[in-house]
């Protein structure tokens, strides 16, 4: 990231960004490679195009959405965690951790069965919304179960 000072601010303001587009090569074990190749694919796209749009159609200044859309990305992880809750984000690794200790790939394919029916167990409410009763009718005050 390139910050650029700006001799007319206090130090106190906002940082300016330049959007640079990145061009590289990276051996091919490099751990990094997909998201290295994200960044040279997606910085020919020009997101201000989009950002000038929204701010048009939404009455926000283009910087407040840059802001956003830079927080909201970085912090998917940690948000992510929030959602998902630390115990399960445990009981997910398990299999992972067990097949990578057994260091076969059967045991690996064994994992992507367990985490696949995990996962399919927690998505089963978002397909099939109907699989939970009403806990009580819509406009009816009395909410005892009996």
């Amino acid at each position: 990231m390139t910050t650029v000072p700006n001799e007319e601010t206090e130090p106190d303001e906002e940082p300016t960004i330049r959007l640079h587009r990145w061009h590289a090569t990276w051996p091919a074990d490099d751990p990094h490679a997909n998201f290295k190749s994200d960044v040279t694919l997606y910085g020919r796209l020009d997101p201000l195009v989009t950002l000038h749009g929204m701010s048009r159609n939404l009455g926000i200044p283009v910087g407040a959405l840059a802001r956003y859309v830079l927080a909201r990305w970085a912090t998917g992880g940690s948000g992510g965690l929030l959602e998902l809750g630390p115990v399960m984000v445990h009981r997910l690794w398990e299999p992972i951790a067990e097949a990578e200790r057994r260091d076969t790939d059967s045991e690996r394919l064994r994992a992507y069965h367990q985490l696949r029916q995990m996962i399919a167990w927690l998505k089963l409410p978002l397909d099939e919304p109907s699989i939970y009763p009403a806990q009580y009718e819509a406009g009816t005050d009395d909410v005892s179960p009996d």
